[in-house]
C-alpha cells in the first residue's frame, strides 16, 4: 500500500482499504489540550488510511509513569507499536533488541535529506531507523504575560538580573513572579535553563554530555545553584506536584508573570486563544538569546509478529513525517517541525524565532541537548540529577557547595 502524502490521498486511500487492516497502539503523555489536540491529528490522519488506532495516553507531563508502564508491557513481551521516547533511551531500547528496522519506509521517502544529520544520528541504531522524530522543541522559553507586566511596570527580561528586577516589581502588586510545578522534571527544566546562562554552550557541553566532573564539581556550577536558590525565593508555596500545564494556565489568567517552559507551553496559550505578542510575550530565558537547548520527540517503533500490524506500524512511521501532519502537529504541540523544507508561512512569530535561532545556534556551536527532556544523557545519569537539583530545591537548608559536591557523587556512581 502506498502511504499518502495528503489528506485527500489518505481520504481516497481509506475508502478502499479493507475492513480487516491492522492497528496500532501508541503509548505516549500528551494528555494536556494543545499536546492532546496535536496527538489527535495523527490518529485522524492514521485512521483515513483506514488502520485503527489504540490510543494509550498516560498522564504526567515528563513521561516518567509512561516510561513505567512501557517497561512493564516491554518485559511481558506485549509492548505498543510505538512508544514517545526520547534521546539515548532509544538507542538503549535498540541495543535490548526491542526495537524494528524502520528502513523500508525510510529510504524511499529520503528521511536522510529532509531531517537534520543531528538528529537521525539519534534516531537510527546500528545505520538503520528505529525510530520517528515528531518535532523539535525549545526548551529555553520565557512565557510572560503583557498585562501583568504593564500592571507591575516592568520590562521583559533578557537577562538574569532584569528577571530578578522584574519578579520583585510583580512581588509587590500582589502576583505570583514566576509560575513552577515543583516535580523534578521541572525544576530540572528551570535548572538546565540557568545552567546555560551561567555555564555558557561549551561548559554546558561538559557538564551533561561529556559529564566531566572538573565542570560538574566547579565553580560556576556553584553559582548556577546559587541562582538557582535565588529565582527559586520567587515560585509561589502551592508549587509541590503542580502540573506544568497548571503553572502555564496561571500566566494566561493573569495570577503569575512568567513562566520557564518549552515551547509545548504556547500549545496552551493557543488552546485559550491568546495571541503573541498581544496577550503573552515568548522570549529566549535568562540570558540564553542566541542559545538553544533542544528537545526532540520522537516515537520509537517495537518489533511486531502481525503482518497487518507492521503494515499499520509502517503507515503510522510515514504518518509522522508526512508535511501536513508535521504543521498541523506543529502549530497544535508549538513546537517546529523536524523537516528541513517545510513551508513556514503559517507559523507564528514565536516559532519563526524558534527556527531561526535553531538553525543560527547550529553553526555557533549554541545549539545543546536538554538534561532535563532526556536528550543529554541516560536515564539514569539523568534520574540522579534530578534527585539532586529537586532535594536542592526543597531543602532551604542546604547550600550551593553541598549540592555540587552531591551532584558529583551520583553522577560518578550513576555512569
Amino acid at each position: 500500500m502506498k502511504i499518502t502524502k495528503t489528506l485527500l490521498a489518505a481520504s481516497l486511500i481509506s475508502a478502499v482499504t479493507p475492513a480487516s487492516a491492522g492497528e496500532v497502539e501508541v503509548l505516549h503523555w500528551w494528555t494536556a489540550g494543545g499536546e492532546a489536540n496535536a496527538i489527535s491529528v495523527l490518529k485522524d490522519m492514521l485512521e483515513q488510511q483506514g488502520y485503527s488506532w489504540i490510543d494509550f495516553g498516560v498522564e504526567g507531563g515528563g513521561g516518567e509513569s509512561a516510561m513505567r508502564v512501557l517497561r512493564t508491557r516491554a518485559v511481558s513481551g506485549n509492548p505498543p507499536s510505538a512508544a514517545n521516547i526520547k534521546g539515548p533511551d532509544i538507542q538503549e531500547w535498540a541495543r535490548l533488541g526491542f526495537l524494528t528496522n524502520l528502513n523500508s519506509v525510510a529510504n524511499p521517502e529520503h528521511w536522510d535529506d529532509v531531517i537534520p544529520k543531528m538528529i537521525t544520528n539519534v534516531m537510527k541504531y546500528d545505520n538503520h531507523y528505529v525510530a520517528v522524530p515528531v518535532n523539535v522543541h525549545r526548551v529555553n522559553w520565557l512565557w510572560a504575560n503583557s498585562e501583568v507586566f504593564a500592571k507591575a511596570g516592568a520590562k521583559i527580561p533578557t537577562s538574569m538580573d532584569e528577571f530578578f528586577t522584574a519578579a520583585d516589581k510583580i512581588k509587590a502588586i500582589g502576583l505570583i513572579p514566576l509560575a513552577h510545578g515543583s516535580q523534578p522534571w521541572q525544576n530540572a527544566t528551570l535548572f538546565e535553563v540557568i545552567a546555560l546562562d551561567v555555564l555558557g554552550a561549551k561548559d554546558y557541553i561538559k557538564a551533561f554530555v561529556d559529564l566531566d566532573m572538573d565542570t560538574l564539581g566547579g565553580e560556576k556550577m556553584i553559582e548556577v545553584f546559587t541562582q538557582f536558590k535565588r529565582v527559586r525565593s520567587y515560585v509561589d508555596n502551592n508549587s509541590p506536584g503542580r502540573d506544568w500545564m497548571t503553572a502555564t494556565s496561571m500566566v494566561i489568567k493573569g495570577e503569575a508573570g512568567m513562566q520557564i517552559m518549552g515551547d509545548w507551553a504556547k500549545g496552551e496559550f493557543s488552546a485559550a486563544g491568546k495571541v503573541p505578542g498581544k496577550d503573552y510575550v515568548c522570549a529566549p530565558a535568562f540570558g540564553t538569546a542566541g542559545k538553544f537547548t533542544y528537545n526532540v520527540d520522537s516515537f520509537a517503533f517495537f518489533d511486531l509478529q502481525d503482518e497487518e500490524n507492521f503494515k499499520a506500524q509502517q503507515a503510522l512511521a510515514s504518518t509522522i513525517l508526512d508535511p501536513k501532519f508535521q504543521e498541523v502537529f506543529n502549530l497544535n504541540k508549538g513546537s517546529i517541525p523536524v523537516r528541513l523544507d517545510m513551508d513556514m508561512s503559517h507559523f507564528d512569530q514565536c516559532a519563526l524565532d524558534s527556527m531561526r535561532e535553531f538553525k543560527s545556534s547550529a553553526k555557533t556551536g549554541d545549539l545543546v541537548p536538554s538534561m532535563a527532556h532526556g536528550m543529554s544523557t541516560t536515564s539514569y545519569v539523568q534520574s540522579a540529577m534530578f534527585d539532586v537539583i529537586t532535594n536542592f530545591f526543597n531543602n532551604p537548608n542546604e547550600t550551593p557547595k553541598e549540592a555540587v559536591q552531591r551532584l558529583t557523587k551520583v553522577v560518578k556512581s550513576s555512569m
